[in-house]
């Protein structure tokens, strides 16, 4: 094969020695098998080498303030629930299973409680995961072990900045050594709010057919902006809102598969630049924020945090958009070709109301359900999925900016998350399907 495009379009066959990766610095090529985001081997492989190996996003601490509060998830497609304890106050996260039969324990999304009964057959649990009572005890054998039947915990939980992460490995690396230079990033979001932030109440989930990873992609991806939310840009200069120069940043590696892109901010921020959507009576509650930046952490501290924008991948599947607002987003693919997201807001506590409002109305107007780049993305990458099923093409192709120093719109981060992809997966990411 003499060029990058025979080895692109005649490939029809996978070879089941190769990688379906292919990092090529010397051609400054980089490849992806597109089997990775339709195999049904594949998919399996990766929610044990992945999603079974990872510290994975399970909810921010400000969703549980007080003794007893909760919140039910699905973490990687298992059903777990974090709740604060009433007696340690510390954040436990369990496996949502009763331990007599198996049913869930934790049959609402949130809320406070003192016991955890299986509706099944009653047993109770506590807040610490304690077994405190079942019926007809005197039917049970002497053997009857309460604490071994306590609720099982997820095999490790730590959290960092009130982000509450946790692996179903026990012998993962502490979180603060996986997060790597993402610690920087998260440091700048929650500073960039005062210090202090919670989850408003209330989720954006939703479902389409693609794969998870297209997503991951996508999250941080500046190259398709232009193009596919075309309309924002224009709703934009409609209100006034200066769009000039283009868009001035840079993909960062942060390690472990994290990578961020940052760039200037083409649309106002609350936090802390005003735009003309935010009218103007904003201005001066808008400036005030900025001088206390500045006084808080310096010109160059209070820049970054006012008018650069952060899109962050935290690997596998964790994206903090600190955008127009700062969107909190997980995704896990129970197929391959479907993906469940969640999305969170996160926001200054105590905010005052009308910046709420304003952070609010910018996060749906861009990112929620009905806004204008939501549903772009989804029919983007729906497009992608439906394109792999046609064959033909084999490769993905995610070189942009390996010739020169990356860009913005280049695509560094995805090959960083893709490079870290490969090494868990190692043979299980053969071309042929996993072993």
């Amino acid at each position: 094969m003499s060029t990058v495009e025979d080895w692109t379009t005649q490939v029809t066959e996978p070879q089941a020695s190769e990688p379906l990766v292919v990092d090529d610095q010397d051609r400054q090529v980089f490849r992806v098998h597109r089997s990775a985001m339709t195999s049904t081997e594949i998919h399996r492989a990766e929610v044990e080498r992945v999603f079974g190996k990872s510290w994975l996003y399970v909810g921010h601490e400000s969703e549980i303030p007080n003794p007893g509060d909760f919140v039910r998830r699905k973490v990687a497609g298992r059903p777990i629930f974090m709740v604060r304890g009433a007696k340690s106050g510390n954040i436990n996260v369990f496996h949502n299973s009763c331990t007599h039969r198996g049913a869930l324990v934790c049959r609402r999304d949130s809320g406070n409680a003192k016991v955890f009964q299986c509706f099944y057959h009653a047993w109770s649990f506590d807040s610490e995961g304690r077994l405190n009572g079942v019926p007809d005890r005197q039917g049970y054998s002497k053997g009857l072990d309460y604490d071994e039947l306590g609720l099982a915990r997820v095999a490790r939980v730590e959290s960092y900045r009130g982000f509450v992460f946790a692996s179903y490995d026990p012998d993962i690396i502490d979180l603060p050594t996986y997060l790597a230079g993402a610690k920087d990033y998260i440091d700048l979001v929650v500073d960039g709010c005062g210090g202090s932030v919670e989850i408003i109440k209330g989720t954006n989930e939703y479902s389409f057919n693609a794969n998870w990873k297209l997503l991951v992609e996508n999250s941080a991806d500046g190259y398709h902006a232009q193009s596919t939310h075309d309309t924002y840009f224009k709703y934009l200069v409609f209100l006034g809102t200066e769009l000039q120069g283009g868009v001035i940043g840079q993909p960062v590696k942060l390690g472990n598969g994290h990578a961020v892109i940052e760039y200037s901010s083409p649309w106002g921020r609350p936090v802390a630049k005003w735009e003309p959507l935010f009218g103007e009576d904003a201005r001066g509650e808008i400036d005030r924020i900025r001088a206390e930046l500045v006084d808080r952490y310096g010109e160059e501290r209070a820049h970054k945090m006012a008018e650069v924008n952060r899109n962050l991948i935290i690997y596998p599947n964790l994206i903090i958009n600190d955008i127009m607002a700062v969107t909190v987003r997980t995704m896990f693919s129970p197929t391959p070709d479907r993906v469940d997201v969640t999305a969170w807001e996160l926001a200054p506590i105590d905010e005052p109301a009308s910046l709420r409002e304003r952070r609010l109305d910018s996060f749906l107007t861009f990112l929620g359900p009905g806004g204008f780049a939501t549903p772009d993305d989804i029919e983007a990458l729906e497009s992608c999925q439906q394109g792999f099923e046609g064959g033909g093409v084999v490769w993905n192709d995610i070189s942009r900016g390996m010739g020169r120093g990356p860009m913005a719109n280049d695509e560094e981060q995805m090959r960083e998350f893709w490079r870290r992809w490969q090494q868990q997966m190692g043979t299980a990411a053969d071309r042929g399907g996993a072993r």
